[in-house]
């Protein structure tokens, strides 16, 4: 058993508590492994069936874009400002730093 049946087989429980973004992403991981196994893997490679998996695909980006966008930009969001975190806790980090270094400089007697 692979791991997109497996995925499968829990995607009821994992789907109450998933975003709009990952409740797509497991209704499309469910899709290819019934289509994989039902329709075997040559149907998959047919150009048709690609072009028209892209346009049902197209037409779900498009119609719920709106909130695509809004948890993209949630992400970058949260993404910029964990980097100013780890920005800042490295600054502090430096300064610790310098300051252990002068401590044992100015304790020394000369």
């Amino acid at each position: 058993m692979n791991m997109m049946d497996e995925a499968a087989k829990n995607m009821p429980q994992m789907m109450g508590s998933a975003s709009p973004l990952a409740k797509g992403a497991m209704v499309a991981a469910t899709g290819y492994v019934a289509g994989r196994s039902l329709l075997g893997g040559a149907l998959l490679r047919n150009p048709l069936v690609l072009l028209a998996a892209g346009v049902v695909a197209g037409y779900y980006l498009h119609k719920h874009q709106d909130e695509i966008v809004l948890a993209l930009s949630k992400a970058s969001g949260m993404g910029k400002d964990f980097l100013l975190q780890q920005k800042e806790n490295l600054a502090d980090l430096v300064e610790e730093a310098k300051e252990q270094e002068a401590q044992p400089e100015a304790a020394k007697p000369e």
